[in-house]
């Protein structure tokens, strides 16, 4: 049971943020690429392949980081950076997770079986891109993001503009909230030559985020205009629009407690955005 723990805990089920801020876009694309009524095993399929597939990314992060987390206060803890888990176990794990993914995936048809390797190649080397750019944040939005183009592969057959639409909006989010969790972590990463949006901004950190979020918030508004959403779409985004006001609020000091708040806040904004969606199309 010791053993299965510890997977657990290099799995991240403990902390399911990750899994809600991967959830929420997943299931935007899967309304919308429904019109509202998608097929429930699309969803089922989907939501368990996002609880594994952030699972998997976890399990390789830390594997990628096995070096530089026992350096970091944060993560030092963690079962690789402590030694608890070796990294044969690891990767073993990562390649199961995988596998059961990839599983789900074959329910599917031919085109999201072929977006699906691309998912698999995001997720697989997001975590060594904190080596080689300041921009890994990007890489992550994109990996995040994957799941839009593929939701409405499944139902449809075919990606439309309006899954691409859907993708910016959530790359330049994902950049945003990654970008306050890297906020967290800056002072360790600057002794350790770890690169992210958080080092790159420095002292332009929070306009940058701001700009970001409103980016994400323009593009979402006119996804919901092209689709004729009614009002109740846009009550879902000024709800959004007022939480990452909050997390402007709460970054304005810099302080790691409080940026990784606001962070975590952004579950609360990716629901918005959902329960905007769902209502618009329960209206009709």
């Amino acid at each position: 049971m010791q053993r299965l723990r510890e997977y657990a805990l290099l799995m991240r089920l403990h902390r399911p943020i990750g899994t809600y801020l991967l959830l929420h876009p997943t299931l935007w694309a899967v309304w919308i690429a429904g019109a509202g009524k998608p097929r429930w095993d699309i969803v089922l399929i989907f939501s368990l392949g996002v609880l594994l597939m952030r699972s998997a990314g976890c399990v390789i992060n830390d594997f990628a980081d096995r070096k530089i987390d026992p350096q970091v206060r944060r993560t030092k803890d963690r079962p690789l950076a402590a030694g608890r888990v070796s990294s044969r176990e690891a990767l073993i794990l990562f390649a199961v997770l995988c596998l059961i993914s990839f599983g789900l995936v074959l329910l599917l048809n031919g085109l999201t079986i072929l977006l699906s390797f691309i998912a698999l190649a995001l997720a697989s080397l997001y975590p060594f891109m904190k080596r080689y750019t300041h921009f890994p944040q990007v890489y992550l939005g994109a990996a995040f993001g994957w799941g839009i183009p593929m939701a409405f592969a499944a139902q449809l057959n075919t990606v439309p503009p309006i899954a691409w639409a859907l993708f910016a909006a959530n790359l330049t989010w994902t950049v945003a909230y990654d970008t306050l969790y890297a906020m967290v972590d800056r002072e360790d990463d600057l002794k350790i030559g770890v690169k992210s949006t958080a080092v790159f901004f420095g002292k332009a950190d929070k306009i940058s985020v701001a700009a970001l979020q409103l980016i994400t918030f323009i593009i979402l508004w006119a996804v919901g205009y092209s689709l004729n959403f009614s009002i109740i779409y846009d009550l879902g985004l000024l709800i959004g629009i007022i939480l990452s006001i909050y997390q402007q609020w709460l970054i304005k000091d810099r302080e790691p407690a409080r940026c990784f708040q606001a962070f975590l806040n952004n579950h609360w904004v990716g629901l918005a955005i959902f329960l905007g969606i769902f209502g618009a199309y329960s209206t009709v």
